[in-house]
């Protein structure tokens, strides 16, 4: 809206203006989007957001909506988001002096986790070669030896069978979670890069 609709709008209230006599005129908009003008803002409109006006019709203030209690909580889980990524940039450009650092520090966090899940790998490894070998005790025997002769199996042997397959299934879950691992590390360093890169660029860092 223009000015001098705003004004025109404001010719018809009482000539009190905020500079003057202390009091104020509003803008507000109700709840099918149309703007009304007056020098006082109707109760049911007191906590959406609402303009305030010099006796010229020009805008001097704007008061923003009362947020609810959703609202308010997505604004603390922003704020706290700009907070952690403040904090992080300050950690970059304090603890670094070049990328080449970064990289450095993120090759032997690499080679840390490669190390780890060698050593998960072999001993997976070692797991099944015992399993296998159990599983080939375990054919003599019932159920899996169908000879009517067959004892059944010892419950040694069963407990070991069991209790190797869980082993390998656990082991393979924590390699897998190694090699997630492995993937996010990568990608935080990467990410730590390229923001030290924008952070530093004004001053020519390399």
């Amino acid at each position: 809206m223009s000015l001098a609709v705003a004004a025109a709008a404001l010719a018809v209230l009482p000539a009190r203006a905020a500079d003057s006599t202390g009091h104020q005129n509003f803008s507000w908009v109700d709840k099918n989007g149309e703007r009304h003008y007056g020098d006082a803002v109707p109760p049911e409109y007191a906590q959406s957001e609402r303009r305030v006006l010099n006796n010229q019709g020009v805008e001097v203030q704007r008061v923003g909506a009362e947020k609810n209690a959703e609202q308010l909580a997505e604004q603390r889980k922003h704020d706290r988001e700009i907070e952690a990524r403040a904090q992080h940039d300050s950690f970059l450009k304090t603890t670094y002096t070049s990328t080449k650092d970064i990289e450095r520090l993120r090759d032997e966090r690499v080679d840390q986790l490669n190390g780890q899940i060698t050593a998960a790998n072999a001993y997976i490894d070692s797991l099944n070669a015992r399993l296998k070998t159990l599983q080939e005790r375990a054919m003599h025997f019932k159920p899996y030896n169908t000879n009517p002769d067959a004892r059944r199996m010892p419950d040694d042997l069963a407990e070991q069978l069991v209790r190797t397959a869980n082993e390998v299934r656990s082991q393979r879950k924590s390699l897998d979670r190694r090699h997630q691992e492995a993937l996010a590390l990568r990608a935080q360093f990467d990410a730590d890069i390229s923001r030290y890169r924008e952070l530093t660029a004004n001053s020519g860092a390399r």
